[in-house]
């Protein structure tokens, strides 16, 4: 189609838009944008960084590239990629399947001189766990966001759902 066809189906959208709202206008210009037909570069949205965990897990990390997932447990995502990290060299965070097992709001580490753990997600029978934190450092095996990403989690999960830490 030529360019003045388009044109004319753009006008002819945009006359309809009160009835379907901006939509019809919005997957015209979409199309015009693919077809090259705008006459100037259109950014598009990156896509969302696929989760890399099975579609049942609520709560998924991925330590390789430091970050992590929230699901619905139906494979469909609900917040993520965040930027988290992980355990360091000789506290390294397990990976596999785990449950949540206990949530603590404000968790004090007996472990490591009463560290702070806001928005604790504990996933494991070590005492690791989400939590919010300096994402930049890594941690003692738990894995740790900032904390907007850890009460996230911390409101979204309940104990016994899914947690699933891939390498």
């Amino acid at each position: 189609m030529g360019q003045h066809t388009w044109m004319g189906i753009a006008a002819r959208a945009e006359g309809t838009r009160h009835r379907l709202g901006g939509r019809v206008v919005a997957i015209v210009l979409g199309l015009v944008a693919i077809a090259g037909l705008g006459g100037g570069a259109v950014a598009m949205a990156a896509p969302r960084a696929a989760m890399p965990c099975e579609d049942n897990i609520k709560a998924c990390a991925r330590l390789s590239t430091n970050e992590a997932w929230l699901s619905d447990g139906k494979g469909n995502i609900i917040r993520g990629p965040v930027r988290m990290n992980h355990g360091s060299p000789g506290n390294e965070t397990p990976t596999g399947f785990f449950a949540v097992q206990r949530k603590e709001e404000v968790h004090l580490s007996k472990e490591y001189n009463n560290a702070r753990m806001p928005w604790a997600v504990f996933f494991d029978g070590n005492g690791r766990a989400f939590h919010g934190g300096d994402p930049a450092r890594q941690s003692a095996g738990c894995v740790r966001m900032a904390d907007p990403d850890a009460q996230a989690f911390f409101n979204s999960l309940n104990v016994y759902d899914r947690v699933q830490i891939v390498p």
